[in-house]
């Protein structure tokens, strides 16, 4: 059994100096790389996934469709909002309901290549404002004013005169009830003319909602977007932190095998010398 322990020793003790020979380039390499430069740089940027994509993709849709609704709602809102007459509320109380007779002239639509002449009944509402005594004619809202100012209000103009007329005579039943009733109006303090509205068509509560909402959802894609970018940049530091320590460990690995092939070595030496 004596001659085969020799070619084992042997074997072992080649394998130990091929280590021990490799494992000084391997260490003095990765010296080499990590001189020039801080690990950290090593890795700029990870691909983003697609789920993240779909995320950065969803909030800048939610802003782009914020700054959308931002548009619409202030053309169509918030301009006319501002450029209302101011006007404050009061109490009026009716004491005329009458209609005209002549009919006013409007125009409708029977179709896609279709246009048909028609003509409605002019309601006139006169009230008197109890902070001042003043005599005004009604209005419904802001917009009636705009259309036509001799007017209550302006009613969807169709060919069906009798239905136009049965709904003027409701609403001139309505104020006939409420004759010396007081009611809430609105009027401008600012302006001359006799003009005072039933209620208003825009107030603080529609503005309140038409700047709310897209608010909201810009805030909501904002979130969205910098959600996705803080978890990028997690993942960015996570992964550096991970390639500081592999590359420690690597580094700790050559050592160990040289200091393990100095022992074995001093080893030798020893036991050569005992012979001798």
């Amino acid at each position: 059994m004596q001659p085969f322990s020799i070619p084992v020793q042997i074997t072992l003790q080649g394998s130990r100096r091929r280590q021990g020979r490799t494992a000084f380039p391997v260490s003095g390499k990765k010296r080499e790389d990590y001189s020039d430069g801080d690990p950290l740089d090593v890795h700029k940027s990870l691909p983003s996934s697609a789920g993240e994509d779909r995320a950065m993709m969803l909030g800048f849709a939610t802003m782009g469709f914020s700054v959308l609704m931002f548009f619409l709602l202030g053309t169509t809102i918030l301009k006319p909002f501002m450029l209302s007459i101011r006007r404050e509320e009061s109490t009026c109380t009716a004491i005329l309901t009458d209609i005209m007779d002549d009919w006013l002239d409007c125009a409708f639509t029977c179709g896609v290549h279709c246009r048909g002449q028609g003509k409605y009944p002019c309601l006139r509402v006169f009230v008197n404002l109890t902070h001042s005594g003043q005599k005004a004619l009604l209005h419904y809202n802001e917009e009636a004013v705009q259309i036509n100012p001799k007017c209550f209000y302006t009613p969807k103009c169709h060919q069906d005169r009798n239905d136009l007329l049965n709904s003027a005579l409701d609403i001139k039943e309505f104020f006939d009830h409420k004759n010396g009733t007081p009611f809430s109006c609105f009027y401008s303090p600012a302006s001359q003319s006799e003009d005072v509205i039933l209620i208003k068509k825009y107030d603080q509560m529609a503005i309140f909602h038409c700047l709310f909402w897209p608010s909201l959802t810009l805030l909501g894609g904002a979130l969205i977007v910098g959600m996705v970018r803080l978890t990028q940049h997690l993942s960015l530091l996570c992964e550096k932190y991970s390639t500081v320590v592999r590359d420690e460990v690597g580094g700790k690995v050559p050592y160990i095998e040289q200091h393990q092939f100095k022992l074995c070595s001093m080893r030798r030496s020893k036991g050569r010398a005992e012979k001798s």
